[in-house]
């Protein structure tokens, strides 16, 4: 090697052969194509899912149980459909991902246990000011409230109640399903893994604006105040269900609130150590493998930075 000099090194680094995308290795579409089949893909699952939900003409409003009743329907049928469209994006891209469809999209046993406890903690962390000023305003103490909540009783109420099903069973299931599971293996190939990350909710976000029209039509809310409560659902399901349950943050209740200073200290402190923790309980080292990286591996970007 020292023999060649300078020259021969040249010559052997402009000789040696790049690594194509896998997509190109098998004769697939080239980059650009595939992230516009990408975000088709993307656009065409967000547009069934939402659309799903007015094939039943009403004049009721969302949450009569009539309502939720056709819309559990018609989301689940959409919902078991939406894994067609990776394999059609699959077939499209010529992509293949080197693990199994149902692994990519998140369904399986390695790393299920931090997966379900720290970022459920995560966000609980965030509401900690919330948490604090329901406990403040709750006449029951905890012992009570275990008592209700772990009471049979109360479960049975809730699986009864359409509203309850839909806000913490049914919509974190389906909607993680068609709008994270199955749109984050299509666009991390085109964007990469952590732009994808912050990308599906924002397909999420736009898909949720027709519950703005919905509360202008049945005159439920103002403009400003629906602005104000609309985006934030982006967790995972457990998180996701968490979040619809405590719902946005009453600020404006806990600034008129008599013990406003210790709310508004946990506000801020539920917010400092959610920053704090954000990363080292966000490390994929905590979770195990991610096929995603496979994924990512054969698509030609073997440097991913969370992959790394």
């Amino acid at each position: 090697m020292a023999a060649l000099g300078g020259d021969g090194l040249r010559l052997l680094s402009v000789s040696r052969p790049e690594r194509q995308p896998e997509s190109a290795a098998l004769g697939g579409p080239g980059p650009g194509l595939c992230c516009w089949v990408s975000v088709f893909s993307c656009l065409s699952l967000a547009c069934s899912y939402v659309g799903s939900l007015y094939v039943w003409k009403s004049e009721l409003p969302r949450d009569h149980p009539a309502v939720i009743k056709r819309r559990f329907t018609s989301v689940l049928v959409v919902s078991s459909l939406s894994p067609l469209c990776v394999l059609l994006w699959r077939e499209l891209t010529g992509i293949q991902p080197g693990t199994s469809l149902l692994t990519l999209m998140g369904f399986r046993l390695e790393g299920i246990f931090p997966a379900a406890l720290l970022p459920l903690l995560l966000t609980m962390i965030l509401f900690l000011g919330p948490l604090m000023q329901l406990s403040m305003d709750c006449p029951c103490d905890l012992a009570d409230g275990l008592k209700v909540v772990l009471a049979p009783r109360s479960w049975a109420r809730c699986l009864t109640d359409m509203r309850w099903l839909r806000n913490q069973v049914i919509a974190p299931l389906t909607e993680e399903l068609v709008f994270r599971a199955c749109m984050l293996p299509m666009l991390a190939p085109c964007t990469g893994l952590g732009p994808a990350v912050f990308t599906c909710p924002l397909f999420f976000g736009v898909a949720h604006f027709h519950h703005i029209f919905e509360q202008l039509r049945f005159r439920q809310s103002s403009v400003g105040s629906i602005f104000l409560s609309a985006g934030h659902l982006i967790g995972p399901v457990l998180c996701h269900s968490f979040c619809n349950y405590m719902g946005f943050p009453a600020v404006c209740a806990a600034l008129e609130h008599p013990q406003r200073w210790p709310l508004l200290a946990g506000y801020a402190l539920g917010v400092g150590l959610f920053l704090l923790l954000l990363q080292p309980l966000t490390d994929p080292k905590l979770y195990g493998s991610l096929p995603l990286c496979v994924l990512l591996e054969r698509a030609g970007d073997s440097e991913a930075p969370l992959c790394s």
